[in-house]
């Protein structure tokens, strides 16, 4: 396995990255002692895309839902009168 110096690593950050994605893992050493080990993810990382739907039919929105509480909220805004 490769073993980088962190100046080599901060310099070539990005070819040693695709590398490790590649299947050439390294490590960073500091003073010549081992310090990090980089190798690629095993699982995709998700991309954070919203799936829209996904909880369709698991809840319900009460009609009353944009003045449930009203006088109570109104009350603590603009206190009692």
């Amino acid at each position: 396995m490769k073993t980088v110096n962190i100046h080599e690593a901060k310099t070539h950050l990005s070819r040693l990255i695709e590398g490790a994605v590649n299947g050439e893992p390294f490590v960073i050493a500091k003073a010549g002692k081992p310090m990090v080990k980089v190798v690629p993810i095993e699982e995709p990382v998700q991309s954070g895309k919203r799936r829209l739907g996904f909880m369709e039919g698991e809840m319900t929105i009460p009609d009353d839902f944009d003045t449930f509480a009203q006088d109570e909220i109104e009350k603590l805004f603009y206190g009692e009168e």
